[in-house]
């Protein structure tokens, strides 16, 4: 059964390629998501053990997007080689550009009907995205609570923050979705999801978009059960999306914000690659609505990066130092 929900933030980027077919998901939730009710037992906030649900062998991937990324000569080869969680967190700081799971102009699906049409999803394949194949590595590793904290928390790209959300999509009961999202639905940190650039979005309505949208570019996330979907909308509808205007925060419907952000020219966050240093972008201040447990986590997360951040810049300005000492002998 088909999603429903109305259009939230960046619907108009979808492209216009057709879904898939659901991916292999695991039993329904058993219980509904309230509001206000106490945390899911089996949420994967209550230890640093995350607990996997659905399919624990294919993370609920679509068949064929999952089979380009077992074949992809990136995957096999250079992600191979990356061993610890830190590494694979540099190489998407270094080679993501967008989140979409297939790269640009890889999948030609015009003109196709019937049994290999784009519509059932098993027609021709394509170049799969680093995106994609990154997000598969980050399963193989078994993420713990603790890193899945890290990577949506992550302050040196926004494309980290979003491979973290898009693994609890994908892995994380439907009835715990509220939670792990709730705190960041008007985060205003900006990223481009789109392979090629032209549509930019906040980490805040991608999440939205996530909660409420079946379909995401060409292909499916796990299916909601309809009793927890429409909690999930009535919360939404219960918290208008805040804009910050001169200072001031405003409350505007979260779909004019999206026509608006639409009509003006995409941009691009600035490549790692072209610049000498790494952009230390911050999103705004999220406002907690977690329980007081998770808000400190956080906090401590947050500081854990800032000192690493600190001692990286020590250890380079004592190369820097020694460099220009040597060149002066």
């Amino acid at each position: 059964m088909a999603n429903n929900s109305p259009a939230v933030g960046a619907g108009n980027c979808q492209g216009q390629q057709a879904a898939q077919h659901q991916p292999g998901a695991g039993p329904p939730a058993q219980q509904q998501l309230q509001s206000g009710a106490p945390k899911p037992a089996a949420s994967g906030k209550q230890g640093n053990v995350l607990p996997l649900w659905g399919n624990e062998k294919t993370m609920n991937l679509n068949p064929m997007i999952l089979t380009n990324i077992l074949s992809s000569p990136y995957f096999k080869v250079q992600l191979y080689e990356l061993k610890t969680y830190h590494e694979v967190v540099d190489e998407i700081y270094f080679k993501v550009t967008h989140v979409e799971p297939w790269e640009k102009g890889s999948r030609k699906t015009a003109g196709q009907t019937g049994m290999c049409g784009g519509v059932r999803g098993v027609g021709t394949g394509g170049i799969v995205s680093t995106a994609f194949c990154l997000l598969y590595k980050l399963f193989t590793l078994k993420l713990t609570r603790k890193q899945v904290m890290g990577l949506i928390t992550h302050t040196d790209s926004p494309y980290i923050r979003a491979l973290g959300f898009m693994y609890i999509r994908y892995t994380q009961p439907p009835t715990d979705l509220w939670d792990w999202f709730e705190s960041f639905l008007d985060d205003e940190e900006d990223l481009d999801v789109k392979a090629g650039g032209g549509c930019v979005m906040t980490i805040g309505e991608m999440l939205r978009f996530f909660l409420t949208k079946l379909e995401w570019f060409s292909t499916l996330f796990p299916r909601i059960p309809v009793p927890v979907q429409k909690t999930i909308d009535q919360q939404i509808k219960s918290r208008p999306r805040k804009i910050k205007k001169d200072g001031k925060e405003g409350m505007e419907e979260i779909d004019r914000h999206a026509e608006r952000r639409r009509s003006r020219s995409p941009r691009r966050s600035i490549s790692p690659r072209r610049s000498p240093r790494r952009s230390r972008s911050r999103s705004h201040h999220r406002e907690g609505h977690g329980s007081s447990s998770f808000d400190r986590e956080l906090e401590r997360e947050r500081e854990r990066q800032r000192l690493e951040r600190e001692a990286k810049e020590r250890e380079k300005e004592r190369r820097r130092s020694r460099s220009t000492d040597r060149t002066l002998e």
